[in-house]
């Protein structure tokens, strides 16, 4: 089932959004592009005659209330983006009062889904170690699947809508689907997009495909990197990782990040590479700096800038972003791509003396796209990058997801789907 073939007509549907949206020291909304994302499916069941259900979690209140990741702060945002009347509930699973009360053509918020463990399905207050830990496991397991129940019991059918969550197997993720049938539950219209987007990334390939992973270290990406030297064409490793490379060659990196204990792993990926027929790759010269503040991504008083080959940086530097044979290096790589993926900065784009490496691939994928290329861009410093350069309409799709999307990128099934799919 799909959510343009059903008729939400005198029907409550329980939609799972991510509404994890930034708030600032007063409550207020600094950043609404999630609320907008979740608009066309919640928008559909409303035209149809229908009534939703709005469900979501906020931060990480680790199974306990906390007023400052209330849902009820955002619930007016709602409602003026929905154009349509949106009731509270206080608490997630005592609910079914006012779940009753919902009228078709409205909505009902509930509160933060995190404030319960149960969401999450991990026993608190006991460590791993602990004999204890896997019979209390077993009990959180149980829990959830009635606090899964409980959510269900308020709706006719689900809507799974959250990319951004839909890599865990959490109670209003992928357990509830346990509780609808198979033509009550589907995917909403956003993860329909996103899933696609992956689809078409990954499985409906156009070639040259070239993939941008940036980023701090290869430890967090190798998954990723493996499952995408067996797919594409071009593989640009930037950003932090291009230390543990050059140092993996017995370059000198001075003080820049650099992950020692893999610098076999990084020789393996290059062989890998050479044995897929892969090109790799790795930026050639760096900008770097003698005093930067990762804190307030700013660079210190009277600290010096200078461009170094990114193996023959002197101590005292430490590499923050590509240079300017680097940048070229990687805007001819993309040029001419048909498939584009990318995830991860080529530097610390936060702070303006070191943009210029982030700036030049996004822009030589927007010129890409323009000549036809599909484009996906995901991880929200990717995003963040997009954003800053004025380039998120300049891409084919840019993801909600961070976590949800490199899995999928990993190859790995995404529990929130295959609890809707099967």
């Amino acid at each position: 089932m799909t959510i343009n073939e059903y008729n939400f007509a005198g029907k409550k549907a329980i939609v799972r959004v991510d509404f994890n949206v930034p708030l600032n020291e007063n409550g207020e909304i600094t950043d609404d592009t999630r609320i907008r994302g979740a608009l066309p499916t919640l928008k559909k069941i409303i035209a149809d005659g229908g009534a939703a259900i709005i469900m979501s979690h906020m931060g990480k209140p680790k199974g306990k209330v906390n007023p400052k990741l209330s849902l009820g702060q955002i619930r007016e945002a709602v409602e003026k983006a929905l154009g349509c009347p949106v009731g509270f509930a206080p608490d997630c699973a005592k609910a079914q009062d006012a779940a009753n009360a919902l009228k078709m053509g409205e909505a009902l918020l509930l509160e933060n889904l995190r404030y319960y463990p149960e969401e999450e399905g991990k026993p608190v207050g006991i460590d791993k170690e602990d004999p204890a830990y896997e019979e209390a496991k077993k009990a959180m397991k149980q829990s959830q699947k009635e606090f899964a129940k409980t959510l269900a019991s308020y709706a006719d059918c689900y809507v799974m809508d959250a990319f951004g969550t839909a890599h865990r197997k959490h109670a209003s993720t992928a357990v509830i689907a346990d509780y609808f049938d198979a033509n009550n539950k589907m995917l909403g219209l956003l993860m329909e997009k996103e899933v696609t987007a992956v689809d078409n990334v990954l499985s409906n390939i156009k070639r040259p495909f070239v993939a941008i992973m940036g980023g701090s270290k290869v430890s967090s990406k190798i998954g990723i990197i493996e499952n995408l030297l067996g797919k594409v064409d071009k593989l640009i490793l930037c950003g932090g990782m291009t230390y543990t490379f050059a140092k993996a060659h017995g370059g000198e990196i001075g003080d820049s990040i650099v992950e020692l204990d893999k610098l076999d792993v990084a020789l393996d990926v290059e062989k890998k590479a050479k044995e897929n027929g892969v090109e790799l790759i790795l930026g050639v010269d760096s900008v770097c700096c003698t005093g930067y503040d990762f804190g307030t991504f700013s660079v210190k008083p009277g600290a010096e800038v200078k461009v170094f080959p990114s193996n023959a940086i002197e101590a005292g530097w430490d590499g923050l972003d590509a240079g300017p044979e680097s940048r070229k290096k990687f805007a001819d790589a993309i040029k001419g791509a048909k498939t584009i993926l990318w995830n991860g900065p080529a530097g610390c784009f936060e702070c303006d003396e070191f943009t210029a490496g982030s700036r030049a691939v996004g822009e030589a994928i927007a010129e890409a796209t323009a000549e036809g290329a599909f484009s996906l861009i995901g991880g929200g410093d990717s995003v963040a990058c997009c954003t800053k350069f004025g380039l998120t309409d300049k891409v084919s799709y840019i993801s909600t997801g961070g976590g949800a999307l490199l899995e999928a990128i990993e190859g790995k099934v995404l529990p929130g789907v295959a609890a809707i799919k099967g």
